[in-house]
């Protein structure tokens, strides 16, 4: 048995070699290929297929693409194949109903294999990739016990203070969650803003002695 898959990319090499990849694998079909977000969702209801394999950054958002397709047809099973690693498309794949989020730089002869085990109610998340949803699940039922002042942080700046508390740089923390020097200068910002205090080191032993510690 087959599967039929759709393949949505506005690079037409890259659709090229993952139709390749899975039709050379004799368990996929590949039934309709798009450029767009909107000719995704259009083929999508035309073909109906078993996976919708989609680019994030496509012409429309990859992610609209995703919400739309998973609203409309519950049993196609979403998977986003895309060169980011940031944390926040991850999220946003995942809450608009993406079942995989690859990496273009898989293996290809790999892909069809990670399809499959969509399909039989496994996820596709890189390695690394776990690690953050992991953590995002930790970092979001920390936000229940905290109190006080620190109750205004948000998750993400939560997350920012708990490095700081393990004495991470600006630089290392970007590295690790994905995001520029200068967005996690502006969480440290705001920490420090809403703790009403004047320095790193200071949001530091405040959470120490609120007992908020990693």
């Amino acid at each position: 048995m087959s599967y039929r898959v759709l393949i949505a990319d506005d690079h037409p090499p890259t659709r090229a070699g993952v139709r390749g990849a899975l039709e050379s694998s004799g368990m996929f079909d590949v039934c309709a290929e798009g450029a767009t977000a909107p000719a995704a969702v259009e083929a999508a209801l035309l073909h109906k297929p078993d996976v919708a394999l989609l680019d994030i950054h496509m012409p429309g958002s990859g992610i609209t693409a995703a919400h739309e397709i998973a609203n409309a047809l519950p049993d196609t099973a979403i998977v986003m194949l895309t060169v980011s690693r940031d944390d926040e498309d991850l999220f946003a794949a995942l809450r608009a109903g993406a079942r995989g989020y690859l990496l273009k730089d898989i293996d290809p002869d790999r892909l069809a294999n990670a399809l499959s085990g969509v399909l039989a109610g496994e996820a596709a998340l890189p390695r690394g990739l776990v690690a953050r949803v992991i953590d995002e699940f930790r970092t979001r039922d920390s936000s229940h016990r905290r109190e006080g002042v620190l109750a205004k942080l948000t998750d993400r700046e939560w997350q920012v203070l708990k490095a700081m508390q393990q004495g991470k740089s600006t630089a290392e923390m970007a590295a690790e969650m994905f995001v520029s020097a200068v967005t996690i200068r502006t969480h440290v910002s705001a920490i420090l803003r809403k703790l009403h205090v004047s320095d790193r080191e200071a949001a530091v032993r405040l959470a120490a002695e609120k007992r908020q510690v990693v």
